[in-house]
């Protein structure tokens, strides 16, 4: 990507305001005015550009690059070819973010698709509704009775927030989002598609009719919290969904009513969490996980991609699998299967699809 259409650098930078930036080192201060004006990964950088490399397995695209200037440990700074001006880093990642961060301010988080200051004369604000200074509404936003905005914050185009929300200061609301029964702290970013605040799933089972629950509680979301397009959070049955501080929240997640997630959680895309459940602080979920519902799992416990959580998981532990256990007996288990599997003579389906290889080789 050379043209940066979308998100170009805010700003020119040489290597001694990187240097001082991030900590690094000028291998050869004598680079220290080399101009850069944007960042790109090995295979793509220029002569004006910034790269990083932190793993060897990309070193041979290193030989290959065209960087001005590079971020690499010092383990790996002789893979660094003479052209490419030599920062070094503990952390050349961590730096590469920094360093993103500062050029590209605009993509921290969505704003006015519409390009739009103050309220758009086509969105639609209730009498009753308390916007402060320098809130942004986009067209066809609908902002309902009472309901409260904090200075700072955008509202994307047709999203709608409903009657007594309450939204802190510079937050993001993303385009066609619908807010409802919720109080959202400073800082949020809920991109757009997102669905919170509608009812949670509870009925009481008959067998002529299913009634529903009144689900009369709500989403309470904490500062510093993003939640990813299209995910979906319930309102609580009777006391709170609440989602902690500074969590992270990736697209295509469902949490459901009365879910108490912690502060620093970071739970990715597809994870399904029933009811009731609790998460601890700093915990984390892979794609695809499922909890079952009134659990608990511990602070920083780490559940494995497309595992099945059917019971409580201890504090600082890491499970996987269907149904998830610790996540050394996971793979023993694995590896038992795979050594069945493998052995002559073994039973089970293993044997019938070596008997439908030789009987394919025959045909």
């Amino acid at each position: 990507m050379t043209v940066h259409r979308f998100f170009a650098a805010s700003s020119v930078l040489t290597l001694a305001d990187i240097v001082a930036l991030t900590g690094a080192e000028l291998a050869n201060p004598a680079n220290g005015l080399r101009i850069i004006d944007g960042l790109a990964v090995l295979d793509e950088a220029g002569p004006s550009q910034l790269t990083f490399l932190e793993n060897p397995k990309y070193a041979t695209q290193l030989a290959q690059c065209h960087a001005g200037a590079c971020l690499v440990s010092a383990r790996l700074e002789a893979e660094v070819p003479p052209h490419i001006a030599i920062l070094r880093v503990k952390d050349p990642h961590r730096a590469f973010v920094a360093l993103s961060r500062v050029l590209h301010p605009a993509a921290m988080r969505p704003t006015s698709v519409f390009g739009a200051a103050g309220v758009d004369e086509k969105a639609q604000v209730h009498p009753t509704a308390r916007l402060e200074d320098d809130v942004i509404v986009d067209p066809m936003a609908v902002i309902g009775p009472d309901a409260e905005i904090g200075s700072g914050t955008v509202i994307g185009a047709s999203a709608v927030i409903g009657p007594g929300v309450a939204i802190g200061r510079s937050c993001s609301i993303g385009a066609n989002a619908t807010i409802m029964s919720s109080l959202i702290g400073n800082g949020v970013i809920i991109h757009p598609g997102c669905r919170i605040g509608q009812d949670g799933f509870g009925f009481e089972m008959g067998a002529r009719k299913h009634n529903k629950v009144p689900q009369t509680g709500r989403v309470i979301i904490q500062n510093d919290v993003e939640v990813g397009a299209n995910t979906t959070i319930d309102r609580g049955a009777l006391r709170d969904t609440v989602i902690g501080e500074g969590t992270k929240i990736d697209n295509l997640v469902q949490i459901g009513h009365n879910v108490t997630i912690g502060r620093l959680c970071i739970i990715t895309s597809q994870v399904g969490i029933s009811g009731s459940v609790t998460l601890g602080e700093g915990v984390v979920l892979g794609a695809r996980v499922g909890v079952n519902n009134h659990l608990t799992i511990g602070d920083r416990a780490q559940i494995a991609a497309t595992s099945i959580v059917h019971g409580d998981v201890p504090a600082n532990a890491r499970w996987g699998g269907t149904p998830a256990k610790p996540v050394r007996l996971w793979l023993k288990e694995m590896m038992m299967i795979e050594r069945m599997a493998r052995e002559p003579g073994s039973r089970g389906p293993a044997r019938r699809s070596e008997r439908d290889d030789k009987a394919g080789r025959k045909e």
